[in-house]
């Protein structure tokens, strides 16, 4: 997710944008009151680190959980609640990592290996149900635990002592390192999970933390507030007395507030950025967040794969992202998005070829055998996408297109809130679906194995078997041959795009308004979207 939409992929999900201002703090209003007040398009749907599968929640780990490693400003892998560096077996497959001896859980109890091996486990467990178990499956025996085939103390993952984790792999994996920084991978306080049940991570008093921050206000679909964990074993780091949190959806109502001096940070509406391009608070980027239509085949006009591509190359993307966005966006027509995965200087991208193109000429010829396939020349789907008033502006603009470039189409747009969304995606009751992600981790696997078949993220019917297997080979004998392993997933992409189980539309770009006082902000190009731990304020 950055997030699903990770990844994404940290991706608020939603033409918005990922993260802006607003109001909150009762307590700002001082030259350098240590007080961050910031905005999110959606509320959190849990902080159950086994169970989160969205950019919203991932986010917030970033904030109140550590893992055994975070990510610096420059998305490099740094101890956190490990001690240091890992000791690796010769063959990469064995890691041994010391942990802190500082390192305590918001209750006071320290904590220990057996909360990592317990959390990874529980994940694992198929009785959790765990949406993104498959991000684990480089552990030992990860595969068969999670099918219920061995049983969960045949992971790879034990605490020789309370300071001490040894985790056996599958096979070496390059990025290993950075991939323990992610959400999945948080430690879990055994005795307080099992106490609080199934109500664990669904409010602030039913969470633990060990992260810079603790939740200390969580009002749902309103609100949230941060403020510095007391047992934090970097406590001396934390600035920030306050992170205020306000959910609005509307940016031209979050604009005004940053106007009046009330906001820290805030994401331009499209039809605002010309108007403030000059100003000197104003940035802009390309990131590394991916916007796709997801197609459900259990629809059966969408199981024809003629249809498919006539909906990907129906929609003038170059028009989408200079008119409905203006943000610094890119049209896309892959699955992977530029200047994310680069070998010896090259991007990743440049070896996919695609056909998912704007093009109207290719889009009628397929629209017109899809026709005789099916042997009907109207159909209507309902299109899924966010609440966000931005959302129903894009919904439009897809739904004119579609039923100009292929006449007998009818689109209804259904905009849903954030959490329900994703509900519908899961249990495939949608038709065509807007959605995001933002990469986990630094490797084009983070977009490729979306794609597998049944996989978690899928939410397409779409399957593959040779494109399984080269999924499966990347992940393990390929991992030793650097080039033949990027050859192979560039193939793999290309053949999920010329099946187009999803029609790829724009890498996003981000238009922003930013507070100059707002030091070391820290925004991540995979996992969590954000780090707050070492941001100050400082006006002059």
């Amino acid at each position: 997710m950055k997030r699903s939409l990770s990844l994404f992929l940290v991706f608020i999900i939603s033409l918005s944008g990922i993260l802006a201002a607003c109001t909150g703090s009762k307590s700002g209003g001082g030259k350098n009151d240590q007080v961050l007040n910031l905005q999110e398009s959606s509320d959190i749907p849990t902080l159950d680190s086994s169970l989160a599968t969205d950019q919203v929640s991932f986010n917030v780990f970033f904030q109140v959980m550590e893992g055994l490693y975070s990510l610096d400003k420059d998305d490099k892998a740094i101890p956190a609640i490990a001690k240091g560096e890992p000791e690796m077996s010769k063959d990469g497959k064995t890691w041994t990592i010391k942990l802190r001896d500082d390192a305590k859980w918001s209750n006071g109890d320290p904590v220990t290996a057996k909360d990592f091996e317990f959390a990874w486990k529980r994940t694992l467990d198929p009785k959790t149900a765990s949406e993104y178990a498959y991000i684990m499956m480089d552990l030992k025996n990860a595969a068969d635990v999670n099918a219920g085939k061995k049983k969960p103390e045949e992971l790879g993952v034990k605490a020789i002592d309370d300071k001490t984790l040894q985790i056996q792999l599958e096979t070496k994996v390059p990025y290993f390192k950075e991939l323990l920084t992610f959400g999945v991978f948080l430690p879990q306080n055994e005795k307080f999970v099992k106490e609080k049940g199934d109500k664990y991570g669904t409010s602030k008093e039913n969470t633990l933390y060990n992260g810079p921050f603790v939740l200390n206000d969580w009002q749902t679909e309103k609100s949230f507030q941060l403020t510095p964990n007391k047992n934090y074993w970097d406590k001396k780091a934390v600035k920030l007395k306050e992170v205020n949190y306000k959910i609005i959806k509307d940016q031209n109502t979050a604009l005004n507030l940053f106007n009046t001096n009330k906001l820290d940070r805030v994401v331009l509406p499209p039809e605002q950025i010309d108007k403030y391009k000059k100003d000197p608070k104003f940035q802009t980027e390309l990131q590394t967040s991916t916007y796709i239509i997801r197609m459900n085949q259990k629809n059966e006009a969408l199981k024809n794969k003629d249809m498919r591509l006539a909906i990907a190359q129906s929609i003038d993307k170059k028009s989408y992202v200079d008119t409905l966005l203006k943000n610094g966006s890119q049209p896309l027509d892959t699955n992977t998005p530029k200047d994310f995965a680069k070998k010896d200087g090259k991007d990743f991208v440049d070896l996919v070829k695609t056909k998912l193109t704007y093009d109207q000429k290719a889009a009628k010829e397929h629209y017109e055998k899809a026709k005789k396939a099916l042997g009907k020349d109207k159909f209507e789907f309902e299109y899924l996408t966010f609440d966000a008033e931005e959302s129903k502006t894009a919904g439009e603009y897809v739904k004119e297109q579609l039923e100009k470039n292929l006449p007998g189409v009818k689109i209804t747009i259904k905009q849903q809130p954030f959490k329900q969304k994703l509900q519908l995606e899961s249990k495939m009751d949608y038709d065509l679906s807007f959605g995001g992600w933002g990469p986990d981790y630094p490797d084009p696997m983070t977009f490729l194995d979306l794609w597998v078949t049944d996989g978690a993220h899928n939410q397409t019917g779409w399957s593959n078997p040779e494109f399984d297997k080269i999924v499966k080979d990347a992940k393990g004998p390929l991992l030793d041959d650097v080039n033949k392993r990027w050859e192979s997933m560039a193939k793999a992409e290309e053949m999920a795009l010329a099946d187009a189980p999803f029609a790829p539309i724009f890498q996003k770009g981000t238009a922003r308004l930013v507070q100059p006082y707002v030091k070391n902000f820290v925004i991540h190009k995979f996992g969590g979207d954000t780090t707050l731990k070492n941001v100050y304020i400082e006006k002059k």
